[in-house]
C-alpha cells in the first residue's frame, strides 16, 4: 500500500481490487470493540467534534491540514484491515463492518456524525465500486418505505470527508416516466466541508443527494435521469462530466434553497453536459433555488427553456438561475425562460472560484 499523505483524525483508505477490499487507519493497535463515550453535558456535538480535532492537531505537531498535497511529515498505516467476501481471507466481510471497527458505534452503511476526517481512496473509479439497490419504496426496518434519504448506497454525516477515485452506485434501473417511489440515491452528503476527486456517482432518479454543507467536486462523473443532482448544499462542481440517461424528459438539478437567508446553491464550472432525453438544467425544488453554469459545454439534450418553476409561478420571482460563457448546441440562451439570467463577468465572478464555497477556509491547494 502506498504512503498516506494526509494527516487526518481518522484515515481510511479503500482498495477494492478483484473483490478484495482494504481499509487502513493509523491506530497503533488492532482495534477492539468500540467503547461508547457519552457527550459531555457542557458541550454541543459540534463543540465536542472540534475539541477532538484540536487535540489531534496538537498531537501531530500543529501541521497545516492539506487535502491536495503531501503533509510535511508522512504517516504510515500501522495496521491494515482487509475486507473480503471470503471470511477466511480478511478481517471483515463488508466495508461497513470495517468502518464500524473505528472507535465510534455505527449502524448500516453510513458514516455517522462523530467519524470526521475520513478519507476513502479507491484504485480508480472504474475498479473500485460501492453499489447497492435501495429505492424510496424499499421496505425499511419496520416494514414501511424507507424514503429517499435512507435509500443512499453510501451516506456521510460527518465533516471533512474526502473521496478519491471511487464509484458510488445505485443499481436501480432508470424508472419509467411518472413512476412513483423510484428515487434511488447513490451517494448522500449531509455534512460540511467534503471533497470528491475523480469520483463517479451512478444512478437514475436522485443520484447525488447534496443535502447540506459546503462541498467541492473536482473531475467527477455524475449520471442520472431526473433531479440527479439535488439538495440544499453550497457546492462547486469543477471539471465534472454530467451525463443524462433519461428515457424521455428529466432535469439535471433540483436545488433546494428555501430562504433568501440561506447561503446555498450549485455552481458548475468548466463542466460537460451530455446524454440522452430532453433535460432541464434545473427545477426549482426550493423557492430560492440557485444554480449557475459557467464555461460549460452543453449537448443538444437541453430543453431550450432551460429551467422549470416546479409548477409554482411565484418561484420565478425568487430563484437565481444563470449561465456564463457556456458552449455547445444546448447552451443557446435565446430560448431560455425570461426569469433566468445570462450573467455578466461581474455577476459570474462570485460563482466560478473556490471562494463560492469559502474554500480558503478549509481547502489547501
Amino acid at each position: 500500500m502506498s504512503k498516506i499523505h494526509r494527516m487526518l483524525y481518522f484515515i481510511v483508505i479503500l482498495f477494492l481490487l478483484n473483490c478484495v477490499q482494504t481499509l487502513s487507519h493509523t491506530k497503533g493497535i488492532r482495534p477492539k470493540k468500540p467503547t461508547y463515550k457519552p457527550l459531555p453535558s457542557n458541550m454541543t456535538k459540534t463543540q465536542f467534534s472540534e475539541q477532538q480535532f484540536m487535540k489531534w492537531i496538537k498531537f501531530v505537531g500543529h501541521l497545516k491540514h492539506s487535502i491536495f498535497r503531501a503533509a510535511k511529515n508522512k504517516l504510515f498505516p500501522s495496521f491494515t484491515l482487509h475486507v473480503a467476501k471470503n471470511q477466511a481471507a480478511g478481517d471483515f466481510t463488508s466495508i461497513q463492518d470495517a468502518i464500524d471497527s473505528l472507535p465510534f458505534i455505527n449502524l448500516k452503511v453510513n458514516i455517522p456524525q462523530f467519524k470526521s476526517f475520513i478519507t476513502i481512496e479507491g484504485a480508480g473509479a472504474d475498479k473500485t465500486i460501492v453499489q447497492w439497490g435501495d429505492t424510496a419504496q424499499t421496505p425499511g426496518p419496520r416494514g414501511q418505505p424507507m424514503g429517499t434519504f435512507a435509500s443512499a448506497t453510501f451516506a456521510v454525516n460527518s465533516p471533512y470527508f474526502i473521496a478519491k477515485n471511487i464509484t458510488f452506485k445505485n443499481t436501480t434501473p432508470v424508472p419509467a416516466p411518472g413512476a412513483i417511489g423510484k428515487q434511488a440515491v447513490a451517494f448522500r452528503i449531509s455534512a460540511d466541508t467534503a471533497t470528491f476527486l475523480g469520483c463517479k456517482f451512478l444512478g437514475a432518479q436522485d443520484t447525488l443527494y447534496d443535502q447540506f454543507g459546503r462541498h467541492y467536486y473536482k473531475d467527477c462523473y455524475i449520471e442520472g435521469s431526473v433531479d440527479f443532482i439535488f439538495g440544499n448544499g453550497l457546492s462547486l462542481f469543477e471539471g465534472c462530466h454530467v451525463h443524462a440517461v433519461a428515457l424521455l424528459t428529466g432535469a439535471l438539478t433540483a436545488q433546494g434553497r428555501k430562504s433568501i437567508m440561506e447561503d446555498t446553491g450549485f455552481s458548475f464550472v468548466n463542466c460537460r453536459v451530455t446524454g440522452s432525453g430532453a433535460l432541464y438544467l434545473g427545477r426549482a425544488w426550493g423557492p430560492f433555488s440557485t444554480v449557475v453554469f459557467a464555461y460549460t459545454y452543453m449537448d443538444n439534450i437541453i430543453i431550450p427553456k432551460g429551467w422549470y418553476n416546479w409548477g409554482d409561478p411565484s418561484r420565478e420571482m425568487t430563484v437565481f438561475y444563470g449561465q456564463y460563457k457556456c458552449t455547445g448546441p444546448g447552451a443557446g440562451y435565446a430560448g431560455r425562460v425570461a426569469w433566468s439570467r445570462e450573467l455578466t463577468e461581474e455577476e459570474a465572478k462570485p460563482f466560478i472560484t473556490l471562494s463560492f464555497i469559502d474554500g480558503s477556509e478549509w481547502i489547501k491547494l
